[in-house]
């Protein structure tokens, strides 16, 4: 059936849920999970004129979103662990998730993706789209949205 699939995770409770049950699946059908975090890019900051405030801070915040990736992937991973689940990470930097989530899933040579319906994208979400509409819209690798 599908031999790997991308998940897409943020860590939010409904992408935890999907992961699960996407372990849950894979571990039945002897597939092979990539789990996959789409990491914000941090932008460097500035003080009036062009100055930099702090010339670490964009080092701070790059390591602080790394953290988070790593965080949300290992707890994905755990899951896959105990189910004794084949599975690898993957970690991207960008603006557009959903473009990354996509370009992943082919690079990855993926079956399909599992995501969730909805993840912490906020008012954010409401106003330009999910980013699993978008996926959904744009991608050519069949979609399973966990709701």
């Amino acid at each position: 059936m599908f031999k790997t699939i991308l998940v897409p995770t943020d860590g939010s409770p409904l992408s935890q849920k999907c992961v699960a049950s996407t372990v849950t699946f894979a571990a039945e059908t002897a597939a092979q999970i990539v789990f996959f975090y789409a990491r914000p890019t941090a932008e460097p900051p500035y003080l009036g004129l062009g100055a930099i405030s702090d010339p670490h801070l964009l080092q701070t915040q790059n390591a602080a979103l790394d953290d988070v990736a790593n965080r949300v992937l290992s707890a994905a991973a755990a899951l896959a662990k105990d189910a004794d689940v084949r599975f690898r990470t993957c970690t991207r930097a960008g603006d557009q998730p959903w473009r990354l989530i996509i370009d992943v899933a082919e690079q990855e040579g993926c079956a399909a993706i599992f995501m969730a319906s909805r993840g912490r994208r906020g008012i954010q979400g409401l106003l330009l789209g999910s980013e699993t509409q978008k996926v959904l819209t744009h991608s050519q690798i069949p979609v399973l949205v966990y709701r």
